[in-house]
């Protein structure tokens, strides 16, 4: 959603995930791989589900899937991928591939009907099989309860400290993006770290001042030349070649001390 530009999770595909787990196995050798199952993978049936996941494991090289939704068919499908040998994490809380249904990025379990739902989703994803659930913008007494009924880990984004673990989007903790558009959206329980976008902002804005000024690339950036004599030999064969116009340039540069030839 971040690194594309999207304003939800709706457009990734499952190529797209694909692409980037094959990307993330490639650099990350120690921790244990997670990749989440985009919304329309894993919804029409638990065949799809187990179809998209052994995609991810094989051709993206995770080591277990992530699914959101705690109802009778996300738990169907949670099963049969667990049942297939695939490592699953569930999600329950805010899902952002539900956004439809639930009117936008809106907590969840905020009342008591609500928090006792999200409780019985996490568990019937634990007694599926799942070996995790993420708890997303719940509140803190609520995650710490379901932290407390499970046996499994739960991990917590925007879910308060009471989890067994947490998790950021590193864009977001890092402000790497500095449009205002993306400051807008960013999730208010996302604390900043750092403000790389500004820096990166900046760098990319003298970068291109220096272009403008013909400041960069300098001699001191130029630095390939043409082998001694070469510069003369250029120059006649150009000429040589009916390329008069070229055959001035390298002229002009050798003139200057560019170009190579010494």
């Amino acid at each position: 959603m971040v690194v594309h530009g999207h304003d939800t999770t709706l457009p990734v595909t499952l190529d797209d995930m694909v692409s980037h787990a094959r990307a993330v196995a490639r650099g990350a050798r120690g921790p244990l791989l997670v990749g989440d199952l985009p919304f329309g993978a894993y919804e029409a049936s638990p065949e799809q589900a187990v179809r998209s996941a052994v995609r991810l494991l094989k051709e993206g090289g995770m080591d277990a899937v992530k699914l959101e939704g705690g109802g009778p068919a996300r738990v169907a499908a949670a099963r049969a991928v667990v049942g297939a040998g695939v490592a699953t994490m569930g999600h329950v809380g805010l899902m952002p591939q539900s956004i439809s249904v639930l009117g936008g990025f809106r907590p969840q379990g905020r009342s008591t009907p609500s928090a006792l739902r999200v409780l019985a989703e996490a568990r019937a994803l634990q007694d599926a099989g799942c070996f995790a659930v993420v708890l997303e913008c719940v509140p803190a007494a609520v995650a710490a309860a379901v932290t407390a009924a499970l046996t499994v880990p739960t991990i917590g984004i925007g879910a308060g400290p009471h989890t067994s673990g947490q998790v950021l989007v590193y864009h977001d903790l890092l402000g790497m993006m500095a449009h205002p558009h993306y400051k807008k959206v960013t999730p208010k329980f996302c604390r900043r770290y750092a403000d790389v976008g500004t820096l990166i902002q900046s760098a990319l804005a003298a970068y291109a001042a220096d272009v403008r000024a013909g400041a960069f690339p300098s001699p001191a950036f130029t630095p390939y030349a043409l082998e001694g004599g070469a510069a003369a030999e250029l120059e006649a064969g150009l000429r040589g070649a009916g390329e008069g116009a070229a055959a001035d340039a390298v002229a002009a540069l050798a003139a200057e001390g560019e170009g190579g030839g010494s």
